[in-house]
């Protein structure tokens, strides 16, 4: 039996009906894009009552039925991650949508390789001065070994390589065109600092800062390990996120091209021993790497590594659904909207509660973009595009599912003409502010700014830019294939809470439940600022669906040329 609407609760819902018209043809904005054509954020009537059925506490069932224990945490390729993607497709046939995945099914199949870590696993640091480190897995470093076979052997020198980082556009060359080749390289997360938005885009974190980066550069240039420093402000999470993220199994896309035999993260206080018995002081190392003039540096040190991996060959699924568009001429393009299902599932060897439900990193996601396939499959009419959801798997394993997604989309990248993602929308109250961080970068970026006007929402530039959030979701992967793509969210202003109050909430929940088993649902959750989110997804999607041209990354931006060669 299909739930009862209840009568919608948000106050932002609220606020939005008394500023949008629904006069057909109604213009609200004087703005003009590139293409000239006038920035207009009318819904027609059928759309805005759709809209206003989006339910809170619809969203809140979902949450609590993908983070329940029952469903143990969604582990890609576990037991739970299944159900929750045949949960996903189930409810994506009762709101009437189309299977987009194979086969006319509603899956999508990702083969995989899962990797875990074997505890006869050794790592053994020799510097240059003084006795051998023999480091503790989990406590003092983890591994993988992505070369996707069951046992590796290294003795590798160690060389530091600051940052790890070859940008041209910016003249910056952490390599200098040192052969690392067989070599071991130690380097530091994130990017040199700066404050000037031409070099490194400022404070807001790059491609070139994250972690997988690092690795993909690293395997290029043919070296067989990487070993990242872990050092907290500069990774934006504490040691335990790299603990929770790194062990048990790690899933991987079968592997094309070179890959690493160790792909680690070490503690700040292993790379500070190993420093000093090298002969250095890891700040000052931290510091030279800051000049555009640093050079690698040879410690004199060497891994002897014996990495032990057990390796699983395996399918995982995303979700696809579509609801086909109204126009003839238009119905081979498409809207997408993404949220990641999977979770890091259970871990069994862990004493007390091992079950990482995710409830917030993504059943509130899911939440949403479940309801916005019910509110567009409910809708008397369609709009001109066709409309795609997507619950896609192994975000938490690198974006691996959203990647093969691009990869393989159910209409060409080029025909996709916007992706809106939602990713770990904190219950949290009515929100006040919105970020949707890269919107800037898109030539829709003029609806974005009339749509958060409408909904009374202030437009909150990324709360923690050094943190690189554009990099470490789903619509990243599809950025990539040149998919103007975004994620939504909550600012951190709140109804009734200041700004500081919002900013201690984030930093409470990474301090204590991301990636951890505490990120469980509990009943006085608010799920009014999810649904305002999935309202204001919702406009933006009819909008983006019903413009005359296809959306464009602006000119110059970093995925212009993606956009170009996929159309």
């Amino acid at each position: 039996m299909r739930p009862r609407l209840s009568r919608p609760t948000c106050a932002l819902l609220l606020a939005a009906a008394e500023v949008i018209s629904t006069a057909s043809g109604a213009q609200k904005s004087k703005t003009k894009t590139a293409k000239s054509e006038p920035v207009s954020v009318t819904l027609p009537g059928a759309a805005f009552a759709a809209m206003q059925t989006i339910d809170p506490e619809h969203i809140r069932w979902h949450v609590r039925f993908l983070s329940h224990d029952l469903l143990e945490g969604r582990g890609t390729g576990q037991r739970g991650g299944d159900i929750a993607a045949e949960y996903m497709a189930t409810q994506f046939a009762e709101y009437g949508l189309k299977p987009a995945g194979d086969h006319g099914s509603y899956f999508q199949k990702v083969p995989l390789v899962g990797i875990t870590t074997l505890p006869e696993t050794q790592f053994r640091l020799v510097p240059k001065q003084g006795a051998a480190m023999n480091l503790k897995l989990v406590d003092d470093y983890v591994a993988y070994d992505e070369t996707q076979q069951p046992q590796s052997d290294i003795d590798a020198e160690i060389v530091y390589v600051g940052y790890g980082i070859e940008a041209p556009e910016y003249n910056w060359d952490d390599y200098k065109g040192t052969d690392v080749r067989g070599k071991v390289l130690l380097m530091l997360v994130n990017e040199p600092p700066s404050d000037d938005p031409r070099f490194f885009k400022g404070k807001a974190l790059t491609y070139y800062g994250r972690w997988t980066y690092k690795y993909e550069e690293a395997a290029r240039k043919g070296a067989t390990g990487v070993m990242l420093i872990h050092k907290e402000d500069m990774a934006s999470y504490p040691w335990q996120v790299v603990r929770s993220s790194n062990s048990g199994e790690k899933a991987f896309l079968k592997r094309e091209g070179p890959a690493l035999n160790v792909a680690a993260w070490v503690q700040l206080d292993v790379a500070k021993k190993l420093a000093g018995a090298s002969g250095m002081n890891l700040e000052k190392m931290i510091a030279d790497a800051r000049r555009p003039d640093f050079h690698p540096v040879n410690l004199g040190a060497r891994l002897r590594a014996h990495m032990a991996s057990r390796i699983r060959n395996f399918e995982s699924n995303n979700v696809l659904a579509m609801l086909p568009g109204s126009d003839r001429k238009r119905r081979d393009e498409a809207v997408l909207y993404t949220a990641h299902y999977d979770h890091l599932g259970i871990r069994p060897e862990m004493p007390g509660d091992n079950i990482f439900n995710g409830a917030a990193d993504n059943a509130t996601g899911c939440g949403i973009l479940l309801e916005l396939a019910r509110a567009y499959g409910e809708a008397r009419e369609r709009p001109r595009r066709s409309m795609i959801f997507a619950a896609v798997t192994a975000e938490e394993q690198g974006l691996l599912g959203s990647e093969y997604l691009g990869k393989h989309p159910p209409v060409p990248a080029g025909n996709i003409t916007l992706d809106l993602n939602y990713d770990d929308v904190k219950p949290l109250g009515s929100p006040q502010d919105v970020e949707v961080t890269g919107a800037e970068r898109t030539t829709f970026y003029p609806w974005v700014q009339a749509t958060a006007k409408e909904f009374r929402l202030a437009i909150r530039p990324e709360a923690q830019p050094e943190a690189g959030q554009f990099y470490r979701s789903d619509h990243f992967s599809l950025a990539r294939v040149g998919i103007p793509a975004f994620s939504i969210n909550e600012g951190v202003k709140f109804k009734g809470h200041d700004a500081a109050w919002g900013v201690d909430q984030y930093k409470e929940f990474v301090e204590t439940r991301y990636h951890q088993p505490s990120d469980e649902y509990r009943p006085e959750m608010d799920f009014v600022g999810d649904a305002a989110m999935a309202r204001f997804g919702f406009a933006l999607g009819w909008e983006a669906a019903n413009l005359s041209h296809l959306l464009e990354w602006q000119k110059g931006d970093e995925f212009e040329a993606a956009r170009a060669t996929s159309q």
